[in-house]
């Protein structure tokens, strides 16, 4: 069961291995672009490939679904980004249900792992599986992964690494839980730390903070949705920049050569080095000003 890119590698490692994945559970079919075309979510494509069969419940409590997932009499369902499961459906399989988190639980339970630990300038991160439990992302861990966070990782990077090591972490915890392992490790609640969904308003960068903690906001939501600030009432998204050791500014205020674009936080300036004004494509600061002016 999973929806988005980072589901894929799990649900291919699956296939590779001598597991037999016998359906697969995904969101509705969505209509983007202009044009208005019917796109299918990441994992149906993958599955359609390789002739999964596809659920796309619109209610996981239908009684119709649930008939369907017993027809199918699964040992165990796989868990990589997707809905929260009610009861009903993740006891299911005899051996459960497990789930996938981006992120070394207790730290960063919520809808946006990935990009929180980058946000918060974490130098490390991880991916954990653990048994469904009712309370999201609190059940009991088979095992975690962790992977250092490097100074030029963006959620973009970041994501592209942890659902390699996760979907190895995927194929490590099915033979687990095939040889009967049971030594599985309680969550401490109290250590537990938020992670939830990006909103508009924790996207909006607040140049009086430090420039370090506007440069992982805008690490940890390039290349999406990036980091906004509001220019003469247009929206200007940041993607790529750097501390200044050079350049000193007030909060805000804004400094450029026909090369170069400082924008003054707390303490240091920041460097923008890519960025996009609404309605046009992403640039290099250099081609930016040449159409753009800071007045």
């Amino acid at each position: 069961m999973g929806t988005p890119e980072f589901a894929v590698p799990s649900l291919k490692i699956l296939l590779e291995s001598k597991h037999e994945a016998v359906a697969v559970v995904t969101g509705a079919d969505k209509e983007r672009g202009r044009g208005q075309k019917v796109s299918y979510t990441p994992i149906k494509e993958f599955a359609l490939q390789n002739n999964l069969p596809v659920l796309q419940p619109e209610k996981l409590k239908d009684q119709n679904f649930i008939k369907q997932l017993k027809s199918y009499e699964p040992d165990l369902f796989v868990i990589v980004a997707f809905r929260i499961l009610p009861k009903e459906v993740f006891t299911i399989p005899p051996e459960g249900s497990f789930n996938l988190h981006a992120s070394i639980l207790p730290k960063y339970r919520g809808a946006a792992p990935i990009q929180w630990a980058l946000i918060n300038g974490e130098e490390e991160t991880g991916v954990t599986t653990f048994k469904l439990a009712e309370k999201v992302d609190t059940g009991s861990i088979y095992l975690q992964e962790k992977i250092s966070i490097k100074r030029e990782d963006n959620f973009g990077s970041l994501h592209d690494k942890m659902c390699i090591v996760g979907a190895e972490a995927v194929l490590k915890t099915v033979y687990l839980i095939e040889h009967g392992y049971k030594d599985l490790l309680r969550q401490d609640d109290n250590k537990a730390t938020p992670a939830p969904k990006i909103t508009k308003q924790i996207a909006q960068i607040d140049f009086g903070q430090s420039a370090e903690n506007v440069h992982n906001l805008v690490r940890g939501l390039s290349p999406y949705p990036g980091a906004y600030f509001f220019q003469n009432n247009k929206q200007i998204k940041i993607y790529r920049s750097k501390i200044s050791e050079t350049e000193f500014l007030e909060a805000g205020e804004v400094k450029h050569t026909k090369k170069e674009l400082f924008i003054g936080c707390a303490d240091d300036a920041l460097e923008i080095l890519e960025l996009q004004l609404e309605g046009k494509k992403r640039m290099g600061a250099e081609e930016f000003l040449r159409g753009f002016s800071f007045e």
